[in-house]
């Protein structure tokens, strides 16, 4: 009987496979067009992915097996758009499943497709299932047609009698065909964050991967761009550029194939990571999202940056807040009298909030250093005698918002917490515990630390409603990796736990919807768009000198827009003018981080007014459309500009790093400008008493000349800026 059903469910796969044969399914923006193809075997197959057809029966004329390799020997093969573990392609699988009788193959077979208009797009779902085994897999392709990205992620399942293995579950699989293939990379530490780095993709395979769990990001980041045919350029040439919503480990694979074909496999990363999988339960997959510009990177940077704007960043169309933080001023030093009189400071240079830093809590163990305290959130009594009640207070005197600083996934074995709860912390259960800055990592697996994860924000609201901003941060990776919740499933702790962060922050975006977030992860640790549903910003780095800030910036900005990324002005790098540091700190979301009584007055009213230009600004710099100008990687100078959506508003921020002696200077010519507008140029951000040495200030170009002609605004001091406006007549 057993044999006779598998025999019948074959047959009715092969069956509907067969009736759909060269089923074209297209997958589209009004720039890319991604053409899969349902081969005479049944399976689903990538026939095309490159700039836009204009004509839909020019897709009939591709071949599914056309790109399949220079063996054909085995049989017809072509790029399987889900190709699976034990089919007869020899490279890397986006599936992997051991069976209920130990079979490591899969196999998937086209059952049938659908489509539907969704917010910004539509939705395409396509339906696949292995003919010998009852695994289903659902692959979903989001095309956003004016913004050009695809969002695209697979949801797995199956209905065997026992649960099932899974070893490898990537998001997709992307195919090339191109003459060469160079990839930018983004590496990273603590305080060199997003560092780039090119070479050429050679025969083999490429890794990029993390295994560091909740500050995942903190060596390489979940994104890439490949340039196709040529380097990456900022202005021209094809560019893939792609990036991963997952805030844990993720894994990045290359492959160059024996005929110098490419396929780029994101996902999970897992290692560690055996899954284990009940009849009929869902694994979704991240999201892999992904533009293909044909206009250089900075063309896919923009589709990149609206579409966040419009369909992922938290609050992505709202206004943001400057603030002043207290970390840089107080350390862990602080009272409430001391946080009083900073609330004042903020009012007086203008901007919107101030933000209490770590330091604040617990009591039997008190927060007086990073060695205790984390886990026990209640208010320093002795220090906060008022407790936040009393801050808040203490702000709306001052005239500006109070926000606070959190680490809620993290414990010190010095804490009541920890005492408590032993067992909800990851910590191996025989071995020496080994320390990541003299904190464990909770295990958010375990749905009761979800519960006292998420009442650290719930009982803050509750007892102070008005509380209006959380920098919510996560200093350590998870070492001593073992669930005491877990069991027997260790293999899945890496996902589990990432999932657990992510039921916390629904609860807390759908409780309180209209409370901005910081995410911060020891720096830019933690930098990824599904963690961005439910935060309006991310902290890029600690580290706030403004030279490494340049690079630090420039680099993130290829795939957030500005409005998504925070940067502050600090005490980092002295020899370096208050002005040359906050006018690096504009070109993001502006933020102070620095004592008021350290600057002279000229410096104070300079930050003053920097404050209310960039507040008056901020349509442009936070919303408009971002134009990389110049790279410091290329040379001893750095500038981009912003247009507002009406081009009727431009800022351009430009910045002499360390020019050579008696360089040759060239002048900066402005994209994104409208050709028939007349701009009057006037630079800003000036210190006190100070004229202007730009010959064009005050002076009325056309688009067209300032596009191609341009501003000499580059000079040959040390570290020296220019923020200039440029307002439509």
């Amino acid at each position: 009987m057993k044999n006779l059903l598998v025999t019948l469910f074959a047959f009715a796969s092969l069956t509907y496979a067969h009736a759909a044969e060269k089923e074209t399914i297209r997958i589209s923006t009004d720039n890319t067009d991604l053409v899969l193809q349902v081969g005479e075997n049944g399976r689903l197959y990538q026939t095309y992915l490159g700039e836009k057809l204009l004509y839909q029966q020019d897709l009939q004329n591709f071949r599914w097996n056309i790109h399949a390799g220079s063996d054909g020997s085995v049989s017809k093969r072509g790029w399987e758009v889900y190709s699976g573990s034990g089919n007869e392609d020899y490279f890397e699988p986006a599936i992997a499943i051991t069976h209920n009788d130990g079979n490591p193959s899969t196999i998937l077979y086209y059952v049938s497709s659908s489509s539907k208009p969704v917010e910004g797009g539509t939705e395409t779902v396509i339906n696949l299932r292995d003919n010998q085994y009852p695994v289903d897999v659902a692959l979903h392709y989001v095309a956003y047609p004016k913004e050009n990205v695809i969002k695209t992620w697979s949801e797995i399942k199956h209905q065997e009698k026992k649960p099932v293995m899974l070893s490898t579950y990537a998001s997709t699989m992307l195919y090339f065909n191109n003459s060469s293939y160079y990839l930018t990379e983004f590496s990273s530490d603590w305080a060199k964050e997003a560092q780039m780095s090119s070479q050429q993709l050679q025969f083999g395979k490429k890794v990029i991967d993390t295994k560091l769990g909740s500050r995942a990001a903190m060596h390489t980041h979940p994104f890439f761009e490949v340039g196709l045919d040529q380097p990456v350029n900022e202005h021209q040439g094809d560019v893939l550029m792609g990036t991963l919503g997952w805030t844990g480990n993720f894994r990045f694979t290359f492959e160059v194939d024996n005929v110098g074909n490419l396929r780029v496999i994101p996902a999970i990363n897992p290692y560690a990571s055996n899954y284990e999988l009940k009849p009929n339960e869902v694994f979704a997959t991240p999201e892999f999202i992904f533009t293909l510009s044909h206009d250089g990177a900075s063309q896919g940077s923009r589709n990149l940056h609206e579409w966040a704007r419009n369909y992922s960043l938290k609050d992505g169309k709202g206004s943001r807040l400057t603030l002043l933080n207290n970390w840089e001023n107080t350390g862990f030093n602080f009272n409430q009298e001391i946080l009083a009189e900073l609330m004042k400071e903020a009012k007086h240079l203008g901007v919107d909030m101030f933000l209490l830093d770590d330091g604040w809590f617990a009591n039997k163990y008190p927060r007086k250093n990073d060695h205790a305290g984390l886990g026990d959130w209640e208010v320093t009594h002795d220090k906060l005698p008022g407790g936040i009640p009393a801050l808040v207070k203490a702000a709306k005197d001052a005239d500006v918002k109070f926000g606070i600083w959190i680490e809620p996934e993290m414990v010190n074995p010095k804490s009541e917490l920890f005492e408590k709860h032993p067992d909800w912390a990851i910590q191996l259960p025989n071995r020496e515990t080994y320390y990541y800055r003299n904190q464990l990592v909770l295990d958010l697996s375990n749905p009761k630390v979800q519960d006292y994860v998420y009442g650290v924000v719930e009982n803050i609201m509750q007892e102070n409603p008005d509380v209006a901003f959380f920098k919510w941060d996560c200093n350590s990776p998870i070492t001593n990796i073992y669930s005491a919740y877990l069991k027997d499933k260790q293999g899945q702790l890496y996902i589990d736990h990432v999932r657990g962060i992510y039921n916390v922050l629904k609860r807390v975006k759908a409780n309180y919807p209209n409370v901005p977030m910081m995410l911060c992860s020891g720096g830019g640790a933690r930098c990824d768009y599904e963690a961005l549903k439910y935060f309006t910003e991310f902290w890029c780095s600690d580290n706030t000198d403004p030279v490494e800030r340049i690079y630090i910036q420039w680099g993130f900005s290829q795939f957030f827009p500005a409005k998504a990324m925070d940067a502050h002005v600090t005490s980092w790098n002295k020899a370096t003018s208050i002005k040359f540091r906050t006018d690096v700190a504009s070109m993001c979301k502006l933020g102070f981080d620095i004592g008021l009584k350290e600057l002279t007055a000229d410096e104070l009213t300079y930050c003053q007014t920097a404050v209310a230009n960039w507040k008056r600004l901020q349509n442009a710099i936070m919303d408009g459309d971002q134009y990389r100008l110049v790279s410091p990687y290329e040379g001893n100078h750095m500038a981009l500009n912003y247009v507002s959506k009406d081009t009727n508003k431009a800022v351009l921020f430009a910045y002499d790093i360390h020019p050579r002696f008696q360089e040759k200077l060239m002048a900066v010519k402005l994209q994104g400008l409208d050709p028939n507008k007349q701009y009057k140029v006037e630079e800003i951000n000036l210190m006190p008493a100070a004229t202007s040495g730009l010959v064009a200030n005050g002076k009325v170009y056309s688009g067209d000349y300032l596009m191609k002609v341009g501003l000499e605004v580059f000079g040959l001091g040390q570290t020296q800026s220019r923020v200039i406006e440029l307002t439509a007549q």
